[in-house]
């Protein structure tokens, strides 16, 4: 994939997940000297700590895209706090202008109904303050497993998707060769892309250089470059990426 295709930009931003500098100014400068369009990342609650990351974030000129989670992690969080605790991140993430919301939403525990009144509450919200949401592939959400996804797109069919299908390859043991045509509905739904490489024994391979890791990371790409088409077709101007890589993990047989 290019910086630019067609009329349609490329914009690349880096997840807060895995920084490490000593404070906000000093990870946000070391994203922007990296070359990213922007961050990904919680906003945070304290009015005082949201003007300041609202002024770095301005000042390295960088583009903000909104993170949370629809139960703060919260242990036994039912589905009225998913909806509550999901509208106050909202509020916070259009304090500091984000240009869309990634959401982990709701539990795999939850009843499909429950899940989809918490996705349709939490997307109204957003529609009202002025900011779309697309939602996470992620484990121990709605969306943990093809099945339970294309559930829910049947239920709530203007679902929006953060396509991290690395989860689906843990979760499936495979790299859902046999699962295309579910694959397929998502990719028509998914707006952002969280890039990481998973293969069937887990969501990220220890190094996707490697080429024992070939096979894994052609299937990935063929499903970013299809996402990106689509987006393309669609007339979108920009599509973002967020070149997801956990914690550095070496592969001894990469030159």
């Amino acid at each position: 994939m290019h910086g630019e295709i067609s009329k349609m930009r490329i914009k690349f931003v880096r997840g807060m997940w895995g920084m490490a500098e000593h404070s906000l100014q000093a990870n946000l400068k070391k994203i922007k000297e990296a070359g990213f369009h922007g961050v990904e990342g919680p906003a945070p609650f304290g009015e005082n700590d949201k003007h300041q990351m609202k002024c770095l974030l301005e000042g390295y000129d960088l583009d903000f895209i909104g993170h949370q989670h629809s139960d703060l992690f919260r242990d036994g969080a039912s589905v009225s706090d998913h909806i509550s605790l999901s509208k106050q991140q909202l509020d916070n993430n259009k304090e500091l202008g984000a240009v869309f919301v990634n959401s982990q939403t709701g539990k795999d525990y939850f009843s499909v109904e429950d899940n989809a009144h918490i996705i349709r509450e939490v997307d109204a919200y957003a529609t009202s303050i002025g900011l779309n949401v697309v939602h996470e592939v992620h484990r121990g959400r709605f969306s943990f497993s093809i099945a339970s996804t294309l559930a829910l797109l049947d239920a709530v069919p203007e679902i929006r998707l953060n396509a991290d299908f690395s989860h689906w390859c843990c979760v499936h043991e495979s790299l859902l060769h046999n699962q295309l045509d579910g694959v397929n509905r998502a990719i028509q739904h998914s707006d952002y892309i969280h890039a990481r490489v998973g293969h069937p024994q887990g969501p990220q391979v220890n190094d996707p250089r490697c080429p024992h890791n070939k096979s894994a990371l052609d299937a990935h790409l063929a499903w970013w470059d299809a996402i990106v088409e689509r987006n393309k077709n669609d007339g979108k101007n920009e599509f973002y990426i967020s070149p997801e890589f956990g914690p550095e993990a070496t592969c001894q047989h990469f030159p």
